[in-house]
């Protein structure tokens, strides 16, 4: 026969904040766990082994909060029970604790989501990694204020299973007073879900439904196209008195020749890529093959970095090394940097970044009449996966014909 009750020991100090913790009694041993949650004497009710309503109007959602952890708690412990008892083999309320310990120290939110970083770290799938990162170091600074805002029991984790609705709400809230963009809160609810729902899928946890409230859809974004005219005009700059800003450009336009691919891209583009005149690659993001034909335009950029020594074709990664992503990093920042000066001195009616190349290229190719069936309208689409569509069904042929009319445009 096994029982948990959730018992409080006051403070020895009068007034101060006592400690709630759970009792486990099996087979007449009876064994105690701290539950991390405290409250001051007046806020238990003994009876009903539960915290009390308190008269402080300014401990209410904190009371509210405990209460909940306290039940979480003893799901917990239900669980673990049930799964000794299935097991059919003899265990100790040491077991149960110990079971319990482990599963309070494992299944936190930053630390099973770490392990899943971890994995895909291992798996080669960096940039994947770099995303759920992201996420968690966006949600560890939601915490941390609420840290500040409330009691210091809230610690910077959260155990899985404590994810809530009204949590989730309170995070994109929270977001969105910040001036992060839809886009951006969906963006981070969705991987947060993805790691909750291999929590459910693992039976970790039951499912409570913690993102039912928030937004995690894709709105579409405002174009961030520029007009040909400019294009042109940045095109026709003479840089050369400033080398990091000419390159900067040239790396802009290599992104438009190449029908906007995407800087990644172009960043691990290796020399044997390039053969018998085209440029055959996978998008980092989607796995698709692409081949687009090689023109002048793009070979003149090439000679202009004759002494590119490493194994890729565009000189943006200087050295094959082991840090390659930290200089991809770099190099992103210091030519986005270098575009809003270029921006400036052009008059872009928009910021310039290497991501407006790709944008541009689909405005360029709708604004000259290649057809919708070549190129889908511009960043249109709700989806990559209808561009995608689009661009498979069609003939390499057809494309690099539409390219090659884009780029005589300039």
């Amino acid at each position: 026969m096994t029982s948990i009750k959730v018992k409080f020991r006051p403070s020895t100090i009068p007034g101060h904040l006592g400690s709630i913790y759970y009792q486990v009694s099996h087979e007449r041993k009876v064994r105690q766990i701290n539950s991390g949650l405290l409250v001051f004497p007046d806020e238990w009710d003994a009876r009903r082994s539960t915290v009390a309503t308190s008269h402080d109007s300014t401990r209410m959602s904190a009371i509210l909060s405990i209460r909940k952890q306290i039940h979480i708690g003893l799901e917990r412990f239900g669980k673990i029970v049930r799964r000794l008892e299935n097991s059919g083999l003899a265990y100790s309320a040491d077991d149960i604790t110990n079971e319990y310990t482990i599963y309070a120290r494992k299944y936190t939110l930053c630390n099973f989501t770490e392990a899943i970083i971890a994995k895909l770290r291992q798996t080669g799938k960096i940039r994947t990694s770099e995303t759920y990162a992201a996420a968690l170091n966006s949600f560890k600074k939601f915490l941390s204020y609420k840290t500040k805002e409330e009691t210091s029991q809230t610690k910077v984790d959260i155990m899985l299973d404590c994810l809530s609705a009204e949590i989730m709400e309170e995070y994109e809230t929270w977001l969105q007073h910040r001036g992060i963009r839809p886009n951006s809160t969906s963006f981070y609810a969705r991987i947060l879900r993805a790691v909750y729902n291999r929590a459910v899928e693992q039976d970790i946890i039951e499912n409570r439904h913690p993102f039912r409230h928030v937004y995690t859809g894709i709105c579409k974004t405002v174009k961030r196209a520029l007009p040909l005219d400019t294009i042109r005009k940045i095109k026709a700059m003479d840089l050369s008195a400033t080398p990091t800003l000419d390159f900067a450009r040239d790396i802009f336009m290599m992104s438009f020749y190449l029908r906007g691919m995407s800087f990644i891209d172009m960043a691990f583009l290796r020399k044997n890529d390039l053969k018998n005149g085209a440029v055959t690659y996978r998008r980092h993001k989607t796995g698709q093959q692409l081949i687009i034909g090689w023109t002048k335009e793009m070979q003149h950029i090439i000679d202009k970095y004759p002494t590119n020594n490493s194994a890729y074709l565009l000189p943006i990664i200087r050295e094959t090394a082991a840090n390659e992503r930290n200089a991809y990093r770099n190099a992103n920042y210091n030519i986005n940097r270098n575009l809003k000066k270029i921006a400036r001195m052009a008059g872009a009616p928009l910021p310039l970044t290497l991501y407006v190349a790709r944008h541009s290229w689909a405005s360029v190719a709708k604004a000259i009449g290649i057809p919708l069936s070549i190129i889908s309208e511009g960043m249109g689409h709700d989806s990559e996966t209808t561009t995608k569509i689009y661009l498979s069904s069609i003939g390499t042929s057809a494309i690099d014909n539409a390219n090659e009319k884009i780029l005589s445009s300039l």
